[in-house]
């Protein structure tokens, strides 16, 4: 995954937790279904970098 894309894809999502494509797409639709609900615009397939990380991890790794 490119350090300087935004965005994560199911297919790399899938690849990173080591699951399958169709949990990668569940997983997306909620972290997207929660920035939704906030306000923000979404692109369906994938999710903000940040986000998921914020969301799976519990930080952002330029914080740390």
């Amino acid at each position: 995954m490119a350090d300087n894309k935004i965005y994560i894809t199911a297919r790399e999502l899938s690849d990173m937790l080591g699951v399958s494509m169709g949990y990668a797409y569940k997983i997306i639709r909620k972290l997207n279904k929660e920035l939704d609900k906030d306000g923000f615009i979404v692109i369906a397939g994938k999710v903000p970098k940040g986000y998921f990380e914020k969301r799976w991890f519990g930080y952002n790794a330029k914080e740390a």
